[in-house]
């Protein structure tokens, strides 16, 4: 499998081998991805290793009943997209997932801000890092947006693409030999036997954000759409949204009702606000409004028209 380790991808096989029984509701579709690893960026991978509940864990908590019985999967559907479109939350609190992530550590460190999780993360003051760091694609080198303090501009090109994809590498590369000198590792190549080497707690602060580290992170389907609605958005940084993209189909595959009812009623609806909606309700009437009459300032008034499209009805 792409981006693993020949012991990680053993110990996958040996799980996938290997079943059990149990009298406990299982996700069919996430069975059939139960801990298999999905290559994400240049190295890294994103892999569900457990889970517990499904969709009909949120329905059994907000009905606070015995289970399936015989109620019809309509009825269900109806029932966990009144929860969502009436933001009950702790239903989904009753289902939770297992993942195990190697991302690069800037990924890691805008990820780390949903606080509402379980998280393990591999420790660089007891292990050795692998070589292993971020380079983007060419496509997704971009100069900084001139209108957004935290969003890309215009793609990168020629020379400068070149440049700076050269300075990235070089740096990673002398990062990582420099740890490994300070290191002095016997398992490492350049190992001087006349030398102690620095603690791996000290020297790993050499290395740069774009190299690799892993973690196993654990939340409720709850938390996760909360993580999800941000970051599988397309104003998303694309390094952790091209996590969250997987995850998501990952989420199909587990709960496949309240996936649909995520994306209706979270990733593809719209919030306003309610001068917002006194602005709408004049526009259904006939009346053209302008950005100046809406009563919106000038960036709410473009969120507005690019959410809804209303260009016809703006003066």
């Amino acid at each position: 499998m792409t981006n693993l380790t020949s012991e990680q991808t053993a110990e996958i096989e040996s799980l996938r081998s290997t079943s059990s029984s149990t009298l406990r509701p299982v996700s069919a579709g996430l069975e059939e991805i139960l801990h298999k690893a999905f290559p994400v960026l240049d190295h890294g991978f994103v892999r569900v290793v457990d889970y517990m509940g499904d969709d009909s864990a949120v329905v059994q908590a907000a009905r606070v009943s015995y289970g399936r019985g015989t109620r019809r999967v309509q009825e269900d559907s109806g029932l966990i997209n009144y929860l969502l479109r009436h933001h009950h939350t702790t239903p989904f609190e009753m289902a939770e997932i297992k993942l195990h992530v190697k991302l690069p550590i800037f990924v890691a460190r805008q990820w780390i801000r949903h606080r509402t999780a379980s998280v393990n993360e591999y420790s660089a003051r007891y292990s050795v890092l692998d070589n292993e760091f971020y380079i983007p694609e060419p496509e997704h080198l971009a100069a900084q947006s001139t209108s957004n303090r935290q969003g890309r501009g215009s793609v990168l090109e020629g020379d400068e693409a070149e440049e700076v994809l050269s300075l990235l590498r070089r740096d990673a590369e002398q990062a990582y030999s420099d740890y490994a000198t300070m290191l002095n590792d016997p398992t490492m190549p350049d190992h001087r036997d006349d030398r102690s080497g620095l603690a791996r707690e000290l020297a790993r602060m050499n290395l740069s954000l774009n190299f690799y580290t892993q973690w196993y992170w654990k939340t409720d389907l709850h938390n996760l759409m909360n993580f999800l609605r941000l970051r599988a958005d397309a104003h998303a940084q694309y390094e952790i949204r091209a996590y969250a993209d997987i995850m998501m189909g990952m989420m199909a595959a587990w709960v496949p009702i309240s996936h649909a009812a995520f994306k209706e009623h979270r990733m593809e609806a719209v919030q306003l606000s309610g001068t917002a909606v006194k602005a709408v309700r004049r526009m259904i009437e006939g009346e053209v409004v302008t950005q100046a009459s809406s009563g919106l300032s000038t960036r709410e008034w473009q969120e507005l028209s690019a959410a809804l499209e209303l260009a016809s009805s703006l003066g």
